[in-house]
């Protein structure tokens, strides 16, 4: 389950939170520059404006607000909360008319996941080979939305990121559960899950509410 964000329309409701003035999920801040990012290019949306899309990679500990919405959640389903990740910001830069008048709007929201105290299911390997068989085609499904599926410079494809992990149930091929990632950032992140469902680990501590710059 993921924190905060439906990934798939993510910078979509960006820009639309900001129009309707809800605000925004996250603001970049303080803190050191995030571990990567990931600029997309510019796309028309269906109003006939432009969307740029950027994604700021950590994992960062989750703030205080974060750990108190997971703990929550934990809780209805009857797990106690292990730790909280927060992987990534995404941000939405939209530009267009809006009432015929020139129009910018923007907004971020954060995709973080909840490690509740789930069990390891007994068909991994069944959710592995589903995320293979598809991963050609979500991967053309997302970029007709974002632009072209992030690459390395040499060509090859990032991963694709499970935010709820196969290991504990995550939907292999959620539209809103898979997250292009730069490898070295997908080896950190599969490295600190463990950590994340282990008891009295830091991912349990509230971190900063702006834990990064831009």
């Amino acid at each position: 389950m993921t924190t905060a964000v439906a990934f798939r329309r993510a910078a979509s409701a960006a820009a639309l939170l900001a129009l309707v003035g809800c605000g925004s999920a996250t603001v970049g801040g303080g803190g050191s520059p995030a571990r990567a990012k990931w600029v997309s290019p510019v796309v028309t949306t269906p109003d006939g404006g432009q969307l740029r899309t950027t994604i700021y990679y950590g994992p960062w500990q989750c703030s205080a607000a974060f750990l108190t919405r997971c703990e929550s959640k934990c809780a209805a389903q009857g797990y106690p909360l292990m730790g909280c990740m927060w992987l990534a910001d995404i941000k939405g830069d939209w530009q267009g008319r809006y009432l015929f008048m020139p129009a910018e709007a923007g907004g971020r929201l954060a995709i973080t996941h909840c490690c509740c105290d789930y069990p390891k299911v007994a068909d991994l390997q069944r959710r592995r080979d589903k995320w293979d068989n598809a991963r050609e085609r979500f991967r053309d499904e997302w970029g007709s939305e974002f632009g072209a599926w992030p690459a390395t410079s040499a060509g090859k494809n990032w991963p694709g990121h499970h935010i709820f992990d196969l290991a504990h149930g995550g939907p292999p091929v959620a539209p809103d559960n898979v997250l292009p990632v730069p490898g070295d950032v997908h080896k950190l992140f599969n490295d600190e899950y463990p950590a994340c469902y282990a008891p009295g680990r830091k991912w349990l501590t509230p971190g900063p509410e702006r834990p990064y710059a831009d």
